[in-house]
């Protein structure tokens, strides 16, 4: 890394996801810099050279990895690749931050962190709606007492998709899963953030959706992936959790947010976030129906952070704190939140819902040394 320059960052997976999300974020702040991006499409990756004015672009990986004016990678790449990517960049001492899940198994995920801890680079998870406001506000009020002892978990993750194909994230040799790796898996982190381990649980998914046309009409092989997941879990610390989304949802469009609602309840007080009032929290308790409050001004965004709250969709600008939060972990020489090591502990629980359902029994989940 330069010595007084910015963090040299490339893209590596040049999709939706990307243009959304992380080059937002790059554009944001002024101690990062987007110097390349890869793609295995080369008309995409032409279409981002000129729109993110870039000038470096491949469609080679390896090149990326190589690269001595490069100092850390944004993976956004489907999931069957982040396993040999992100070995691959850490071992050449690229700082990685990686989209969600970060393997197709727990065994890949553990040597994913395993390497890049090895290498000490810096390591995240995008796990996005760990900045949503009002979950740091929630996070804040529990870990300071506000709502006592917390008793219940509780999360919805509803979505109206086309049941049309899902490209790769459709068949499990690319994906893993569905619904559960592409959406629930969020759940399980910050329900892990808030509450601490899961002890054991049982847990189940469903496939209604064939997928087995494109969205122009024409056919392709069926679906081999959930669409609706859910799970039961008991906490270490004595609460108790229940997840359950899906992607058939009729009439949860919400602007193409879905419905988002995770809720805590505790001896004191319960609290609710909200994906589509992501700066409103619901609260409240015996005698004094929940009720929304603002989020307070010191929680719309990290501390440093160069984005302004009042600019933009808000259920779409906290995702450019990642970014910072990334960077800021490079800068600082410390491990990023979150890491590797929480994409592992929530990998683990999803895993154990495809392991409950198939094997109809409760899982056990062992501790997970670090």
């Amino acid at each position: 890394m330069n010595a007084q320059g910015p963090v040299r960052i490339a893209i590596i997976g040049a999709g939706a996801v990307s243009d959304y999300h992380h080059i937002p974020g790059i554009r944001l702040d002024p101690r990062a810099e987007l110097v390349a991006a890869c793609d295995a499409d080369p008309d995409l990756l032409s279409k981002r050279r000129d729109e993110w004015h870039v000038d470096h672009v491949t469609t080679n990986y390896q090149e990326i990895c190589n690269d001595p004016g490069i100092d850390a990678v944004i993976l956004a790449t489907p999931n069957f690749t982040h396993h040999p990517m992100t070995l691959a960049a850490a071992r050449a001492g690229k700082h990685v931050m990686c989209e969600k899940p970060l393997g197709l198994d727990a065994g890949q995920v553990r040597e994913m962190y395993h390497t890049a801890r090895d290498a000490q680079v810096v390591h995240m998870t995008a796990f996005t709606y760990r900045f949503a406001p009002a979950m740091r506000y929630l996070r804040h009020l529990l870990k300071r007492g506000d709502l006592g002892e917390p008793r219940h978990f509780r999360s919805q993750r509803f979505l109206d998709l086309p049941e049309t194909s899902w490209a790769w994230r459709q068949y499990q040799d690319r994906a893993g899963a569905g619904d559960l790796f592409d959406m629930t898996i969020h759940r399980i982190d910050f329900a892990i953030d808030l509450l601490g381990p899961i002890q054991r649980l049982c847990g189940a998914v469903a496939r209604f959706a064939d997928r087995d046309v494109t969205a122009d009409g024409k056919p392709c092989a069926p679906s081999d992936v959930d669409d609706w997941s859910s799970l039961i879990a008991e906490f270490r610390t004595g609460g108790v959790g229940v997840w359950e989304g899906t992607t058939l949802a009729k009439g949860y469009h919400r602007g193409g947010f879905g419905h988002e609602w995770a809720e805590i309840n505790g001896s004191q007080m319960s609290a609710v976030y909200r994906l589509h009032e992501p700066n409103e929290i619901l609260l409240g308790k015996t005698g004094d129906d929940l009720h929304p409050e603002r989020v307070p001004d010191a929680f719309l965004r990290p501390s440093g952070s160069p984005r302004d709250p009042a600019e933009g969709e808000p259920a779409t600008v906290f995702r450019y704190d990642l970014v910072w939060e990334f960077v800021s972990a490079i800068l600082e020489s410390r491990d990023a939140v979150p890491s590797f090591y929480d994409g592992l502990c929530a990998q683990v629980i999803a895993d154990g819902v495809l392991a409950s359902h198939s094997e109809g029994r409760w899982i056990e989940i062992p501790d997970e040394p670090r």
